[in-house]
């Protein structure tokens, strides 16, 4: 069964080093979206945060190599499904950002995690009791 996704926008930055992670993250960036999606992104303010699901376009194909990856500030080998590597059976990513301003069609965000250019396939709101917003330091990734 095959799944098509049509990217919904794309992500940029000036920042020349991407954090690995959305909770390690300051640098600010646009999602620029499709101009006909302006309308969803109507009841998008400044100060909310967002989730973004986008794809991991410059991995390469998944293999079995990948299945078990060591990442660096982990030390010892684990499961592809229990980190956030970039190296995926189907490379989806998720951040948690800050929207900054939107402008139309361009939203202003903080906390990227994801190279310029990157293809954006979803925006959801990030929805939570606000008495147990974790910080972000407190995070494990």
């Amino acid at each position: 069964m095959p799944i098509t996704l049509e990217p919904i926008g794309t992500a940029h930055t000036e920042a020349e080093s991407i954090p690995r992670h959305w909770t390690v993250s300051d640098v600010e960036g646009t999602l620029k979206i499709d101009p006909m999606y302006t309308e969803g992104l109507a009841d998008i303010t400044p100060g909310q945060r967002i989730v973004v699901l986008f794809h991991f376009h410059k991995s390469p194909p998944f293999s079995n190599a990948f299945m078990k990856q060591t990442p660096p500030h982990r030390g010892q080998p684990m499961g592809v499904f229990s980190i956030c590597s970039p190296n995926r059976p189907n490379p989806i990513g998720l951040s948690i950002l800050e929207v900054l301003a939107r402008n139309g069609n361009v939203l202003r965000v903080r906390g990227m995690d994801m190279i310029d250019g990157t293809p954006l396939l979803d925006i959801k709101p990030f929805v939570v009791n606000e008495d147990t917003l974790p910080s972000r330091e407190g995070v494990d990734h």
